[in-house]
């Protein structure tokens, strides 16, 4: 029995290549790496990888090993794809931490780890020995962000010590920003300077890196030095899907990538005082056409929706008025005609010339485009377009 789900987003890999395609001309001569940890943010690491890397990405970033490895079956490292070449040249990297017992079959697999203390290098070093193997490794440092890395104070005398390290090839450095949304907050200039004057440290103890990055999505966007020398790469990873932090500027002109869709489940005429949803949270004024929508917070309508969210219905911005339910929310078509039980609904997405995006719900939740992508429910079907 061949039942459609009720709920789909929609990924538009034609839009993801232009937004990586505007992301590289932007930084260029920098490389540019893109982010697809916990599977792409929850749409499906495969489509995603195969279009990038089709569009010339060689450098993907992920959180973990499983992903890690999930991810270069995807890509084909080390082995052709189906009906393509092997793919040459391609990078993955775990950009926060590895555990002592995942450190051996990542080095055998040859992904690019993190270095974030000496005892972790000399772990990642033994491996490489013992598989006769050399590993890539980039130093992690930790110049503000509190969560993970070589203290910045420690890091010359760290970087000294595991180059000294057999099989090991320390081809990068990197750092992250917690406040690289904000364009004029002054701790993510510190934070670059402090990265600059490692460098310029290690620089002159005759140690360089290839890849040199601390730029993300937001940093691109507010803090442009991190584009250029001394850093030779950049990461990105909500710009690709179309959606900025709603504090920062927008420097990169890209576009949406989602389109979030269900259906009418049932249409009411409801006098006026009709109260609508749990805690009664809303109250008719006068008599309404009310349409209940197959869609709720378990597909990923934030709760935040309640009462201020809209969708489209029938070409139309409608209200959700009463509070969402997990499986359903209800809205106010009363100036829609003709709008029945079946009709689609765009619960983000383009609709003729208007939009709702992840960013307009994030701004409701007082969230980031991250929170809205990442919690679209299990029972939400990926479609790619």
């Amino acid at each position: 029995m061949n039942i459609k789900r009720r709920v789909t987003v929609e990924i538009d890999l034609d839009a993801l290549v232009r937004n990586y395609r505007r992301i590289v001309a932007h930084v260029r001569p920098m490389k540019v790496l893109c982010v697809l940890k916990a599977n792409a943010y929850g749409l499906g690491v495969g489509a995603y990888a195969k279009a990038l890397a089709d569009a010339g990405c060689r450098e993907f970033g992920v959180a973990e090993p499983y992903e890690a490895l999930e991810l270069m079956k995807v890509l084909g490292v080390g082995r052709p794809r189906r009906g393509k070449a092997p793919a040459d040249g391609v990078s993955v990297q775990i950009l926060s931490s590895v555990l002592p017992d995942e450190i051996a079959p990542m080095v055998k697999a040859g992904v690019v780890l993190p270095i974030t203390d000496f005892e972790e290098a000399k772990l990642v070093s033994d491996a490489a020995v013992k598989a006769k193997t050399t590993a890539r490794v980039h130093f992690k440092l930790d110049t503000g962000m509190g969560r993970l890395g070589i203290l910045a104070r420690d890091a010359l005398e760290t970087i000294r010590a595991v180059k000294r390290l057999p099989a090991l090839d320390c081809e990068g450095i990197f750092s992250h920003c917690p406040m690289a949304y904000e364009p004029k907050d002054p701790f993510t200039p510190r934070q670059i300077e402090l990265f600059k004057s490692i460098l310029s440290a290690a620089e002159r103890e005759g140690i360089r890196f290839k890849k040199v990055h601390m730029a993300a999505s937001d940093a691109i966007n507010n803090f442009p030095e991190t584009a250029k020398k001394p850093f030779t790469m950049v990461r990105t990873g909500i710009n690709l899907h179309g959606s900025f932090d709603p504090n920062g500027r927008r420097a990169l002109k890209v576009e949406p990538v989602l389109t979030l869709r269900t259906r009418v489940a049932q249409v009411r005429e409801l006098p006026a005082g009709t109260t609508l949803g749990y805690g009664r949270t809303w109250c008719l004024a006068e008599r309404a056409k009310i349409a209940t929508i197959s869609a709720g917070y378990a597909d990923g309508l934030p709760l935040a929706l309640t009462n201020r969210g809209f969708v489209f219905i029938g070409g139309r911005r409608c209200r959700i008025v009463g509070r969402i339910s997990m499986d359903y929310t209800t809205v106010d078509v009363t100036d829609v005609p003709s709008v029945k039980p079946g009709d689609e609904v765009i619960c983000f997405g383009r609709c003729g010339k208007d939009s709702i995006t992840p960013d307009d719900w994030a701004a409701l939740k007082g969230t980031h485009a991250y929170d809205i992508i990442c919690s679209l429910g299990t029972r939400v079907q990926r479609v790619v377009r």
